[in-house]
């Protein structure tokens, strides 16, 4: 009897075994379909929705949006994507993240890239954009980790080329993009504006413009929430941008600024260095 019963149990447990192997196999192949986890079939889709904007398109011109997302398609690392703007109204129809910057016979466009990750699944643009996006750092890698860039193209005629690209400090939380001028020179610069969730308020990334439009771009990061402030400054003359840090106090009834310090960009260090304190530097 004792080893009937046992003979039974040996059979159930083996069952059990494969059962839950073949589960874990289904599982891995049905993974391994997904669109996140398929480059080749995420190109695809991409593809075919390119050829849809086409058709749909009533007028097409040289360096458009259609032409950019492309570009970047073609020419960038699988998992890449041109990104939108995060949508003011939930039923907004979403706009690329672009300006254009037309010269003459030459027609520049500034856009905001994603890359993802290559050790990680495809990233997806909803969880990048957007206010709740912003959380994405403390647990990214889960979504994919996406790797923001701020790219300068060219279009002449009908050929696009990157002038530069710059890479953007964050991974998620992406809002808007716009041109603006620094009030000290008027200085363009593209400010990159990203939700910051967990400090209730918001990261400017500044692209100064400081050796004309094609040469890379200078970056100064500002931000502001409840119990943190940074703006652009002029501290000591120079045509390089630099920033007040404001210090606060919070009595438990209120928050207040208490103090504002200085930093000015070093050339010869390539950091900002806080001018009370040259032991403190900052890279943007």
């Amino acid at each position: 009897m004792k080893n009937y019963l046992y003979l039974i149990f040996i059979v159930l447990l083996s069952i059990g075994f494969f059962a839950c192997g073949g589960k874990k196999e289904e599982n891995k192949q049905n993974q391994s379909l997904q669109v996140e986890n398929s480059p080749q079939k995420d190109a695809d889709i991409q593809h075919y929705n390119l050829e849809v904007r086409k058709k749909n398109a009533k007028s097409r011109t040289p360096g458009d949006t259609i032409a950019i997302m492309e570009y970047v398609l073609n020419n960038y690392p699988e998992g890449t994507y041109l990104i939108n703007l995060d949508k003011t109204l939930t039923y907004n129809v979403p706009k690329p993240a672009i300006i254009y910057d037309n010269q003459g016979a030459n027609i520049f466009v500034f856009g905001v890239i994603a890359r993802s990750r290559p050790t990680e699944r495809l990233i997806e643009t909803k969880n990048i954009i957007g206010y709740d996006q912003s959380y994405i750092d403390l647990d990214s890698t889960k979504l994919g980790t996406a790797f923001f860039y701020l790219c300068l193209f060219q279009c002449i005629d009908t050929q696009i080329t990157t002038v530069w690209e710059a890479p953007i400090p964050s991974h998620g939380g992406f809002n808007n993009i716009t041109m603006k001028k620094w009030a000290y020179n008027g200085t363009p610069y593209i400010d990159v504006n990203f939700h910051y969730a967990q400090g209730v308020g918001h990261i400017d990334y500044n692209y100064f413009l400081i050796n004309g439009l094609e040469s890379p771009p200078h970056l100064l990061m500002t931000y502001l929430g409840i119990n943190f402030k940074r703006t652009i400054a002029n501290v000591n003359n120079d045509k390089y941008p630099d920033y007040l840090e404001y210090l606060y106090v919070d009595t438990g009834d209120k928050v207040i600024i208490r103090d504002s310090i200085p930093f000015v960009w070093s050339v010869k260090d390539s950091l900002y260095i806080n001018t009370r304190n040259k032991r403190q530097t900052r890279p943007y």
